[in-house]
């Protein structure tokens, strides 16, 4: 059995003043805050010695001592799902995410997911950023399809993760909307947080909150509907489904943000042919975690999508 790996670090003298959690995502740049947090919260961090909590304030010159745990087996049980990959090396996979496959374990969702998935493709994935979301970069809608990256260990979760904060990815959809919007080509910035009585929706339409900025193009109008690509350069929760309903063209199939639209005709058709939320992550492009080169990866569009446009292009 592999025992944990002991790292040693002095405190350099410009961390006086900051807290442990910094100092420590800034000489052990592997690993992610979130993970060094944990590591801490746990015992598994010394300084001078002795056991500290996150909050703890330098001073700058102290030894620091990282206790980083042999990977252990993830909560989640590896199983044989089908799971399309569309890229895949040493350092990540990238996979085109299925409609109804939840992303990792949660509340009612023990089983099934994207990770145990993955779980069973990747052998060496357990205990990459933690037991229960394994090298999980970002995250897909139960109902979205198209491109997710996986990270493979800690380094390229690290540097993925960086590159997502910095906004060095980027990210198109493909969606159908109910109408079509007025100006062919449009730019959504708000800022953005959870609704203030429906807690389990999001809205741009608040006071105080992070910003979010969708930008989108009307490919294709139709009777009712529209096919509209989009870029995401921010990436909250529900966001294009947000600024879209918002806009007064919510996704078809949306039934958190389209609750009661219920279109006539060719769009209700393809509503029923698609058959939930309408979005698909159509293309996804990102600096590679160890070679520094863009990667481009572009998922097909599903079946149900793909019926969908066909029946509102009259065929």
């Amino acid at each position: 059995m592999v025992g944990p790996a002991v790292r040693e670090q002095l405190a350099p003298p410009e961390a006086r003043g900051e807290r442990l959690d910094q100092v420590l995502a800034r000489v052990f740049p592997e690993f992610t805050r979130s993970r060094l947090q944990g590591l801490i919260e746990s015992g598994h961090a010394q300084v001078d010695g002795k056991p500290a909590k996150v909050s703890l304030r330098l001073k700058g010159g102290e030894r620091l001592t990282l206790e980083v745990p042999a990977p252990t087996p993830a909560l989640p049980v590896a199983e044989e799902l089908p799971l399309a990959v569309l890229r895949e090396d040493k350092d990540l996979v990238v996979v085109d995410k299925a409609a109804g496959m939840v992303v990792h374990p949660g509340a009612g969702h023990a089983s099934g997911t994207l990770v145990n998935a993955l779980l069973h493709r990747v052998k060496d994935l357990a205990g990459v950023g933690g037991e229960l979301r394994p090298g999980i970069v970002h995250r897909l809608d139960k109902d979205t399809t198209g491109c997710l990256v996986v990270a493979k260990h800690e380094t390229a979760l690290v540097a993925l993760q960086k590159a997502f904060k910095t906004r060095t990815v980027e990210k198109t959809y493909l969606a159908l909307v109910h109408g079509a919007p007025k100006a062919a080509e449009g730019r959504i910035e708000t800022l953005y947080g959870r609704h203030p009585v429906h807690r389990q929706r999001f809205t741009g339409k608040v006071k105080e909150g992070k910003p979010a900025l969708t930008v989108y193009r009307v490919l294709e109008s139709f009777e009712g509907a529209a096919l509209v690509e989009v870029d995401l350069l921010t990436g909250r929760t529900h966001q294009i489904r947000v600024h879209l309903a918002e806009l007064g063209h919510p996704l078809l199939g949306d039934t958190l943000y389209g609750a009661g639209r219920k279109p006539k005709g060719l769009a209700g058709a393809a509503q029923d042919a698609v058959g939930r939320q309408a979005l698909h992550a159509w293309k996804l492009s990102f600096p590679h975690p160890r070679t520094g080169k863009v990667v481009r990866v572009e998922a097909p569009l599903p079946p149900d999508f793909t019926a969908a446009l066909e029946l509102l292009r009259g065929r």
